[in-house]
Order: C-alpha cells, then sequence, then structure tokens
C-alpha cells in the first residue's frame, strides 16, 4: 500500500495545495453554515481544476516549457500578465500561509491544553512558540530537500489527512437528500454566503496547482512519453479532492448543521465530531487538520520562489540564494497570525477569496498557449478541451465578480 502511495505523481503537490486547513476550514464553515447546500461549487471547482491540470500538464510534456516562462516568451503583453500572476498567486498564498500556520498551532495548543492544563494560562506563549518551531523545521528541510523528497513527505501527510476525514464520515453522516439538493446551484442568500462561495472556489481551484504543475512534471522526469500517465495523474488528483473536501462538508453539515453550532474558532472545528464519537473522533480529526496544515507548508513556501524561477528560466534550483531568501521572508509572513494572535479561521477564509481574483488571467494564458500551434509543435487541443477551458474560464470571472461583492459586504 506504501509503495503505491509513494508511486503518486505530481497530483500529491496538486492536493498539497488544494486541501489545506484553508480548504478544511472553508468546508467546515460552509458545511456547519450552510449544510450541503455548496457541494455543487465544490463539484464545478474540481472538474474545471482536473481540466486544468491535465492541460498545464501536457502543455509542458509537449513543448518542454514551464508556464510564467512560455507566458513571457509567446504571449503578446505576457511579460505584464507573467509579473501580475506572480505577485497576485505569492500575496494570496503568503496570505494563507498565515493562517495555516495559526490554525496548526492552535491544534497543537488545544491537544496540549486536553492533557496538560498548565499551558492553559500560556495560550498565547505556547501558540507563538509552537508556530516558530513548526516553521523552523519547515524551512530547515526545504534548504536540505529535493524534488523526490518534497514529494515522499508530502505523500505522508496528505494519506494520513485523506484517511482521517474519511473515517470521521463514518461517524457522522449526512442526510441523501441534502446531499443531492447540494447539486443544485445556489448560492446562500445571506451575510457571508457570496464571500464563502468565492472562498470555495479560491481554496479548490487555486491558480498556484496549475501554474507549478509544470514544474513538478519536470521535476518528476516525465517527458512527452509520460502523457498518458500525467492525464490519469490529473484525474486522480481531481478525484481525490473532491471526495476528501466533500467528506469534510459532509462531516460539519451532520454533526453542526442539524444543531445550528456555528464555527468561528479552532476548537468549534474539534467539536464537529466530540458529540457523536468523543474523544476519538476528535483525535482523529483534528489528526487529519494538523496533517491537512502541514501538507500545505510546503507548497506555500515553495510557490513564490517557484513562480519566479518558472518566470526567468523555467528552471527552480533549491539550493539557490534566491530559493533561500524568499522562502525565509515567506517564514516571517506565515508567523504573522500567531505573533499578532489573530483569528486564524477569518484570516483563512479572507486569504482564500484573494486567490480567486488572478484565476482568470491563469486560464486565459493556457488557452492562449495550447491553440497556438506553432508552440505546441503540432500538437492540436481538441474541441472538448476548448468548450472545458472557455466554460472554466467563464466560471472563474463570475466567482471574481461574487468575490468582490462577498468583499464589499464584510468590510
Amino acid at each position: 500500500m506504501l509503495a503505491i502511495v509513494l508511486a503518486f505523481g505530481p497530483g500529491i503537490f496538486a492536493i498539497g495545495y488544494t486541501i489545506g486547513t484553508g480548504s478544511v476550514t472553508s468546508m467546515i464553515v460552509a458545511g456547519s453554515t450552510f449544510g450541503m447546500q455548496l457541494l455543487w461549487v465544490l463539484l464545478l471547482s474540481c472538474l474545471f481544476s482536473g481540466l486544468l491540470m491535465f492541460v498545464y500538464g501536457n502543455f509542458a510534456l509537449i513543448t518542454g516549457e514551464t508556464a510564467l516562462y512560455a507566458f513571457k516568451k509567446h504571449i503578446k503583453y505576457g511579460k505584464f500578465l507573467a509579473i501580475l500572476i506572480i505577485v497576485g498567486v505569492s500575496f494570496g498564498q503568503w496570505n494563507s500561509l498565515m493562517g495555516i500556520l495559526g490554525i496548526s498551532a492552535n491544534i497543537i495548543y488545544e491537544i496540549l491544553a486536553i492533557n496538560f492544563e498548565g499551558v492553559i494560562p500560556y495560550k498565547y506563549e505556547t501558540i507563538l512558540i509552537t508556530a516558530i518551531v513548526i516553521i523552523s523545521v519547515f524551512y530547515g528541510i526545504m534548504l536540505i530537500g529535493k524534488y523526490t523528497f518534497f514529494e515522499k513527505v508530502l505523500v505522508i501527510f496528505v494519506t494520513f489527512m485523506g484517511l482521517s476525514f474519511i473515517i470521521s464520515l463514518f461517524f457522522v453522516q449526512p442526510l441523501p437528500l441534502d446531499v443531492i439538493k447540494g447539486f443544485l446551484p445556489s448560492i446562500p442568500q445571506v451575510p457571508g454566503g457570496k464571500m464563502m462561495v468565492a472562498a470555495f472556489v479560491g481554496t479548490t481551484m487555486a491558480a498556484a496547482t496549475f501554474l507549478s504543475r509544470p514544474l513538478f512534471v519536470k521535476g518528476k522526469g516525465w517527458t512527452i512519453k509520460n502523457l498518458d500517465q500525467q492525464k490519469k495523474d490529473a484525474i486522480t488528483a481531481a478525484i481525490l479532492v473532491f471526495v476528501i473536501s466533500a467528506s469534510v462538508m459532509a462531516v460539519a453539515c451532520g454533526a453542526l448543521f442539524l444543531e445550528g453550532k456555528v464555527v468561528t474558532k479552532v476548537l468549534d472545528m474539534a467539536n464537529t465530531l466530540e458529540p457523536i464519537a468523543g474523544n476519538l473522533a476528535v483525535s482523529i480529526f483534528f489528526f487529519g487538520t494538523l496533517s491537512a496544515g502541514l501538507s500545505s507548508i510546503f507548497p506555500c513556501l515553495l510557490i513564490a520562489p517557484l513562480l519566479l524561477a518558472d518566470y526567468q528560466s523555467g528552471e527552480l534550483d533549491t539550493n539557490s540564494r534566491q530559493f533561500r531568501i524568499i522562502t525565509f521572508i515567506a517564514c516571517l509572513v506565515a508567523l504573522i497570525v500567531p505573533i499578532f494572535g489573530a483569528n486564524p479561521i477569518e484570516m483563512q477564509i479572507l486569504s482564500q477569496v484573494f486567490n480567486v481574483f488572478v484565476l482568470p488571467a491563469v486560464i486565459l494564458g493556457i488557452i492562449l498557449l495550447v491553440n497556438n500551434k506553432k508552440v505546441m509543435k503540432g500538437y492540436k487541443t481538441n474541441l472538448g478541451v476548448n468548450i472545458g477551458l472557455c466554460a472554466a474560464l467563464c466560471f472563474s470571472c463570475i466567482i471574481s465578480y461574487n468575490g468582490v461583492l462577498g468583499l464589499l459586504e464584510y468590510f
């Protein structure tokens, strides 16, 4: 079983980017507040995510080029588009990193508080020290690791996370009718409903997932001979993202929505299962959420140097001075929420909303590239893929507009 899991390709990074504490937080808040009403958003996001992973991966294998480097090289005003994407994606991912580290440190504090009551008066100090230790360990690993090493560590975290949430689903299940209704498109007409939809798309259809795909495909050592394998990897990743995310939402719906309970702080997420299964379920759920957080720290730290390397040359050198400096800055940014004692759940939801605004540019760029016969070396993108990409572009524009309305309501 371990051999099968470790054989998983670059799709594991897609799961790491997509299902972090941001996704878990969004799913729990949505499930506890709106039940299964937003399941249709999750389905569409995963469907388009799978398509975009497939297209970006194919582009890399056929042309040998990475995304931003190709934008700069082959698209008119592509240089401006690439810089805009780097700034937008890095801003969104670093915002996510703050929330991820805050939630992960809070989870460890809650586990310590349950077992050692002496730490309760020192909540702020415990969370801050825990956050510093976590981010220091990850930075140390970043300095010595290569692609294959990152992949193996990420596989372990993602496996634990997926099993934890799916096991949790057996403790509490939503009504089948609620699940069926969730596939019917509707937006909750309540304060925060529009922002929640945008946050959903921001976390499950993350631009960073597609932009990083060519670099991870190259890092895996795949060539044009691996087109079929790349396709299966993208489909598998999209299916796993949907199954795990829907499981989290369903657990929150079954345990909290029907009770009228709303999630506002980290401990509320553990309460998702406590009434039904006691400490065992809480421990499983906490472990899954912590694994989700830790599985997201790697990709979030990697994203800025990865995009910059993509733009400059299409090659990521994890031993370069540039890589070390940028990841160190990202580590300092990650500590903002723990240092100021801000609410990590609120920060996490907001960061997911910001992620949707750069999405239309990322989709438009790849549409222009894969339909350029000269760039694609004679390979023709079929009609079905083009229709899917256009539908994804329309969907991202609608969600971005929805996100603007949601933020205006919030502020």
